[in-house]
């Protein structure tokens, strides 16, 4: 009975160790060069320094986040239905035609309505806000030095 669960602690064991093994090797071999840039927080492209004492992330941040969390669980539902679709039969094809379709729908609505767009502006070097789609020439914004090499 036990000689049964044997390959799966086995296994168990070979990731542990193989998981283990990886991190201590990369943290022996890789280049360690901290700096002020890359200690700070980075919080998906909001800047995390914040200027004024009541400045807040934007709300659409947040909107967008969630809205990636529905539609990613709603396409989770694809895999059972794939699963039985042959016992299913065309009952089921058309069930998650509906489905798809509502899913669709929703996805065209939020996209119409601009859910999708978190920020108002993209900022420039130069501190001038300019909406999003807007192309900005390209002798616009001086390359940036690098302060470190890796």
């Amino acid at each position: 009975m036990l000689t049964d669960y044997l390959p799966i602690v086995v296994l168990a064991g070979v990731a542990a160790a193989f998981a283990t093994g990886s991190l201590m090797v990369s943290s022996w071999l890789r280049p360690h060069r901290p700096n002020a840039v890359k200690l700070s927080a980075y919080e998906c492209g909001n800047d995390p320094v914040r200027l004024p004492r009541g400045e807040r992330f934007s709300v659409r941040f947040y909107v967008v986040a969630m809205l990636f969390i529905i539609f990613d669980i709603e396409i989770i539902f694809l895999f059972p239905w794939a699963v039985s679709f042959r016992r299913l039969g065309l009952f089921g094809l058309i069930e998650m035609t509906v489905f798809i379709g509502l899913v669709l729908v929703a996805y065209a609505y939020i996209w119409r309505k601009g859910g999708f767009e978190w920020t108002t502006g993209v900022r420039r070097d130069d501190g001038v806000a300019r909406s999003a789609g807007a192309a900005a020439p390209l002798a616009a914004t001086p390359p940036k030095e690098r302060t470190d090499a890796g």
